[in-house]
């Protein structure tokens, strides 16, 4: 299982943005209980697809500024860019099927 990046408000850009590989931005808190019950899938997710799809985490109660840049108003959101473009979004939690189809949608 890879390890999953955490990003920053900091570093939102140069690792989301600018990435040459599409990412999936998991946005969460841990007092979500929903967020909690998908992050095993995200951090299974991000070792299958390692080298094809990027995926990384963001705090929003540590990180305000790009989740409300992208108007996220209920966690967990998952947003899709590629080429520094949002092209897909699913929101609350999913099984392992729902997200896997959007990082397979980005190979």
């Amino acid at each position: 299982m890879a390890n999953l990046t955490d990003v920053t408000d900091a570093d939102f850009d140069s690792e989301v943005l600018q990435s040459e590989l599409p990412v999936i931005v998991d946005f969460w808190a841990e007092w979500c209980a929903p967020c909690r019950a998908i992050a095993p899938i995200v951090k299974e997710l991000a070792g299958e697809y390692e080298g094809k799809v990027r995926i990384v985490k963001m705090n929003i109660d540590e990180n305000p500024a790009a989740p409300g840049r992208y108007g996220i108003r209920s966690i967990p959101t998952l947003l899709a860019f590629q080429g520094g473009q949002v092209v897909e979004q699913v929101q609350g939690a999913r099984p392992k099927s729902a997200l896997e189809e959007m990082v397979q949608r980005l190979t």
